[in-house]
C-alpha cells in the first residue's frame, strides 16, 4: 500500500428522513481544523434519496466538496447497501482520514466499512489531532473510562474514526461558502441485500435530546430519589432546560438511559451544565467537560467535580429547601 497516494478527509454526513444530524455538521468543523494541519480539503459524503438539495448546507457548514449519491436503495439505512455506497466511494478518493459519527446507524457502517476495506477503526473516540509525523491521534476513553487511551493508524489507510455526537463543535454556518457538488453512481449488487424493510414503526413517546439543550440540571447519586430528581426537573424547567442524570440514577431506574451523561450515556456540550450530587467520576466528566459554564454542588468538598467546575457549592441537598 502507497501512503502517499491518499489525500483528504472524507466526513460522513448522516441524514435521517431528509434531516442532517448535528454529529456530520460536528465532523465537518473538526475537519476543517484537522486538513489545515495537513493541507487538505474536506469532503462530505451524503447518501439518500431525494436527499440532493442538502448539498449545499453542508457546504455552508464548511465542507469543500460534497459527494452525493441519490438512490432509490438508499431511501432507509440498510447495512449492505450503504456500505456499497461508502466503500465504492473510497476506494475511488482515496481519502487519508474517514469520520463518522458514533450514533446508531454509525456505529454499525463503521466497522462494516473498515472491515471491507482492510483497515482499522478507532470506535467511540473524543479527541482528534495531527501528530509530527501527520497520522491521525484518536483518543478514546479506555479501561471503563479509567484513562485515555490515544491510537493510531500508521499502516493502513484510511484512518478511521467513529467520534461520539456532542464531542466536537459545528462551525458557524455561512452561506456563502463556495464548494463543488459532485453526484456520484453506484451500481448496487442486489444479491447481496439479504434485509427488507416490510413496515417502520415509529415510537409514539416524546423522547428528549439532552445534546441539543442549552441548559442541563443533571443529577447524580446525592440527589437521592424520584422525589429530589423531580426538584431537578422543576428548576430544568424554571431555567428554560432539561433534566439529566448521571448513570447512577439511570441504574436506580430513576430516569431513562436517553437522558444519561457519560461515557456509557450522551456526551453533551451545552451553555451551562448544572451538576448537583455528582461526584465527577471521569466517566461522567468524559461526557460532559466541554460544556461552556458548570455549576457543582455538592456535599463532599473533595470531589472530583469540583476540579471541572466554574462554580462550587459545598452543601447538602437534601438539606435544601425546595
Amino acid at each position: 500500500m502507497n501512503l502517499n497516494e491518499y489525500k483528504g478527509i472524507l466526513v460522513f454526513a448522516e441524514q435521517r428522513e431528509g434531516v442532517l444530524q448535528n454529529v456530520g455538521l460536528e465532523l465537518i468543523g473538526k475537519g476543517k481544523e484537522l486538513a489545515k494541519s495537513l493541507n487538505e480539503k474536506v469532503c462530505a459524503v451524503l447518501l439518500g434519496h431525494n436527499i440532493s438539495n442538502l448539498s449545499n448546507d453542508l457546504i455552508a457548514y464548511g465542507a469543500d466538496k460534497v459527494i452525493v449519491v441519490d438512490s432509490k436503495e438508499l431511501e432507509f439505512y440498510d447495512t449492505e447497501a450503504y456500505t456499497q455506497a461508502f466503500s465504492k466511494i473510497i476506494k475511488e478518493t482515496k481519502p487519508e482520514i474517514v469520520l463518522i459519527g458514533a450514533t446508531t446507524l454509525g456505529r454499525d457502517l463503521g466497522p462494516r466499512i473498515s472491515s471491507r476495506l482492510e483497515t482499522g477503526l478507532t470506535a467511540d473516540c473524543t479527541m482528534l489531532e495531527i501528530g509530527e509525523a501527520k497520522e491521525l491521534l484518536m483518543t478514546r476513553p479506555a479501561f471503563g473510562g479509567n484513562l485515555m487511551a490515544t491510537i493510531i493508524c500508521p499502516d493502513h489507510r484510511p484512518q478511521m474514526s467513529t467520534v461520539r455526537p456532542g464531542v466536537m463543535k459545528k462551525e458557524i454556518k455561512n452561506n456563502d461558502n463556495k464548494g463543488e457538488i459532485i453526484d456520484f453512481k453506484i451500481d448496487f449488487d442486489l444479491s447481496k441485500m439479504k434485509v427488507k424493510i416490510l413496515d417502520i414503526v415509529k415510537e409514539t413517546k416524546a423522547k428528549v435530546d439532552i445534546t441539543e439543550a442549552n441548559i442541563l440540571v443533571s443529577g447524580g447519586r446525592g440527589v437521592g430519589n424520584s422525589q429530589g430528581f423531580n426538584n431537578l426537573e422543576l428548576l430544568a424547567s424554571e431555567l428554560g432546560g432539561v433534566a439529566s442524570a448521571s448513570r447512577a440514577l439511570v441504574d436506580a431506574g430513576i430516569i431513562g438511559h436517553d437522558r444519561q451523561v457519560g461515557q456509557t450515556g450522551k456526551t453533551v456540550r451545552p451553555d451551562v451544565y448544572f451538576a448537583f450530587g455528582i461526584s465527577g467520576a471521569i466517566q461522567h466528566l468524559a461526557g460532559m467537560e466541554e460544556s461552556e459554564y458548570i455549576i457543582a454542588v455538592n456535599k463532599d468538598k473533595s470531589a472530583p467535580i469540583f476540579g471541572s467546575a466554574d462554580l462550587g457549592f459545598v452543601t447538602d441537598l437534601t438539606k435544601l429547601s425546595t
